[in-house]
């Protein structure tokens, strides 16, 4: 590769930090300047202390394994459900028509709207926040499985059958890897939307530790600077998580021979 090539990738690949680096600056120089006189306005030089003391104390190590323990295991129950569930809806007119209209009216309920049901099923736990994390992942994956199995190209049906292929074969050597891009999408959305909901569900059921409990214990004592720090880190873990995910989504395309999105 030549140098100018490198050059244009690695500006390209810095670019998006502009944004962040101008905000921090210009927080900076606000506090400093003094442009504001609210005692709720804090430096990020407080922040940082702040978030100093949480990770020595063990405070942040606590509550961070917490979130994302209940994220992944909200994320691997709602997408191991979502994918069986999409890919019956897919393949199987009778399933379809049997349980399509129900969960097209359960998909269109409101996410948080299932808090009050789930905190008297459930209680306030662990458990609890588990349920609304499955909940959280398991549409996108339902949806896009489903979308991906329904439009597979009848071109590549149609040289299935040309050939012999049995059902199974069908749909494991035909209809699955035609479908990935859009299962890929699902679980995407799905590890996105999941984290999301720890956030949400650790602010609305309490009990417990976790970012979310952060949040509210900075809200509750007029600690901005704690309530910027959870923000931060929230902000930040989402961020890994959707690196990780375009990583392993890039990945499976070329084991898969797949074509970049």
């Amino acid at each position: 590769m030549s140098t100018s090539l490198v050059l244009q990738a690695g500006r390209r690949r810095y670019r998006g930090w502009v944004l962040p680096v101008a905000a921090i600056a210009l927080w900076w120089l606000a506090s400093h300047q003094g442009w504001s006189q609210s005692g709720l306005f804090v430096s990020p030089e407080k922040v940082l202390a702040t978030g100093w003391e949480q990770i020595a104390s063990g405070k942040f190590w606590r509550a961070i394994s917490a979130s994302l323990a209940r994220n992944l295991s909200g994320f691997v129950i709602g997408t191991t459900l979502g994918l069986v569930l999409g890919c019956l809806l897919g393949l199987s007119r009778y399933f379809e028509r049997l349980v399509g209209p129900s969960f097209n009216t359960f998909k269109q309920i409101s996410l948080f709207a299932w808090i009050p049901l789930i905190s008297v099923w459930f209680g306030l736990g662990d458990v609890a926040k588990v349920v609304f994390l499955s909940l959280a992942a398991l549409v996108p994956v339902v949806v896009n499985t489903c979308d991906g199995l329904r439009n597979v190209p009848p071109s590549l049906l149609e040289v299935a059958r040309v050939y012999g292929f049995s059902r199974r074969q069908t749909i494991m050597g035909v209809m699955l890897p035609a479908a990935l891009p859009s299962i890929f999408t699902g679980l995407y959305l799905a590890l996105v939307y999941s984290w999301l909901a720890t956030i949400g569900a650790e602010y609305l059921l309490v009990s417990g530790e976790g970012i979310g409990n952060t949040l509210i214990d900075g809200s509750e004592h007029f600690m901005m600077d704690l309530v910027l720090f959870g923000m931060l880190v929230i902000g930040l873990v989402g961020w890994a998580l959707n690196a990780l995910a375009r990583t392993l989504e890039r990945r499976m395309q070329r084991l898969y021979g797949i074509a970049p999105r």
